[in-house]
């Protein structure tokens, strides 16, 4: 990030002076669904490079960049870290919460198209997947200013799927059901619309604020300071005012309308499955601010990393804070790749009968996405599939050390929740337990130190 330019941009080009092994630049010309597939084929070789894709076709000649949060060490980098230290780093930076900065003018405003002039089939927008509608925004988040006069209420931002409905209307679906539906709905019980700004492209800190899970008193801008390490600067949107980041690539301004509704879906969702559950809500477009050149930062849709990372960071930070101020036993926590949102691994220090139960019972009852949760010792490492499954295979006794609870509401994205969005959820104990008497192998760490020098000077071929 610099001063005088803290968007996606800078991000980029800074990132590329520092990491250029961690970028890749695709000069070749490629259709929508081509990126998705470009990213799905660089997960199996096990590469998360950052991607930059000038010539994609129906963009409208914008340059492409996605990925950004496919990579772990990518993002902890964005916070002075290592993977190993994100969720720490992430709960420090948000909770120097800072309010931003409004200035006068910023490259958002460089054009500035309303009324007549707009046209949203213009729009870069990328289809990326064969059994989408249509193309998708999918890196949008829709902010929203705090109602006058209600108390405990703030700003809102947070991430909804958008596709074209008409030149001036998107579809879109709320059905996280969170704040911002909350204030639609209190905006139609005052028998009005609601002003919003979908931002499209701004600093990765603050794409990643917008994941935020906080309570309705808390604007995710003043996270995305924490974040950044300084104020968000904003500028107020033309015709509503909304505060959007001056450096945003693009920003749609307008209003969600609770009487109208558009078909929406379906869209590769993040469970892997074409999802068409949706409140088909209607964004009425207003003002179209962008900069002149300006580009697409994407999200890559379904259960690709770029799309998981973006909202589990957030969400495993958050959650391994309150675990560890209750259970100070806990010493990591992850949400596997492979378990989408619906899984999750807890590793602890075990000291009495009982305790990794209720631990899981905690977890399972904080995070409304969970159906599975997996407690190991502190010595299994929680990000290797493998090595959960691992302590599952020689740790856990079935009949002992699993347990579900039913009849709790679920993700509404969940394909297997039953159609009133209730869920079942199952705890694991994978922990050695108190009797277990094996003795696990071992080899010095020198022998495998010696072992990885020699295979480095064999070369990939031996």
């Amino acid at each position: 990030m610099t001063a005088t330019d803290p968007g996606v941009r800078a991000y980029v080009e800074q990132y590329r002076a520092a990491h250029p092994e961690d970028v890749l630049t695709v000069d070749d010309a490629l259709e929508g669904p081509e990126v998705a597939a470009l990213v799905a084929e660089l997960a199996d070789r096990g590469r998360t490079e950052l991607l930059v894709c000038p010539h994609v076709k129906d963009l409208h000649g914008t340059t492409l960049v996605t990925n950004v949060f496919a990579s772990r060490r990518r993002v902890a980098r964005l916070l002075g870290t290592d993977p190993a230290g994100l969720h720490a780093a992430y709960e420090r930076a948000t909770a120097r919460r800072t309010e931003p900065a409004l200035v006068a003018d910023g490259p958002v405003l460089e054009t500035v198209a309303q009324g007549a002039a707009i046209d949203l089939t213009t729009l870069p927008l990328l289809r990326h997947f064969d059994s989408d509608r249509g193309p998708y925004l999918t890196s949008g988040v829709i902010t929203a200013e705090a109602p006058e006069g209600v108390p405990g209420r703030a700003g809102n931002l947070s991430y909804h799927r958008a596709l074209v409905h008409s030149r001036t209307e998107l579809a879109t679906s709320l059905h996280s059901r969170g704040h911002l539906w909350q204030l639609l709905r209190m905006a139609e019980e005052r028998g009005e619309v609601l002003p919003v700004a979908m931002v499209v492209g701004a600093h990765p800190l603050f794409q990643l604020a917008a994941s935020a899970r906080v309570g309705p008193d808390i604007d995710e801008r003043t996270l995305a300071g924490g974040l950044l390490g300084r104020p968000l600067d904003v500028v107020r949107t033309p015709r509503h005012g909304i505060r959007v980041p001056a450096h945003a690539e693009l920003v749609l301004e307008g209003v969600i309308d609770p009487a109208r509704h558009a078909p929406e879906g379906p869209f590769g969702e993040f469970s892997g499955y074409s999802s068409d559950r949706s409140t088909n809500d209607v964004l009425t477009v207003h003002s179209v601010l962008r900069r002149r050149d300006a580009v697409l930062l994407d999200v890559v849709g379904g259960n690709s990393a770029d799309h998981l990372n973006l909202a589990r960071i957030p969400r495993e930070s958050e959650t391994a804070a309150r675990l560890k101020a209750r259970f100070p036993e806990v010493t990591a926590l992850h949400y596997p790749t492979s378990g989408t949102h619906f899984h999750a691994y807890v590793a602890l220090r075990r000291t009495r009968p009982g305790q990794a139960r209720q631990i899981l019972l905690a977890l399972l009852g904080w995070d409304p996405y969970l159906k599975t949760a997996v407690a190991v010792d502190e010595d299994v490492d929680v990000t290797r599939d493998e090595d959960v499954l691992w302590a599952m295979a020689t740790h856990l006794q079935p009949h002992a050390d699993v347990f579900m609870v039913d009849g709790l509401p679920g993700s509404p994205l969940d394909p297997s929740s039953t159609p009133d969005g209730t869920t079942s959820r199952m705890g694991l104990d994978a922990t050695r337990g108190p009797h277990f008497d094996a003795v696990r192998i071992r080899t010095d760490p020198a022998r495998h130190a010696r072992a990885r020098a020699l295979l480095d000077r064999s070369g990939p071929c031996g």
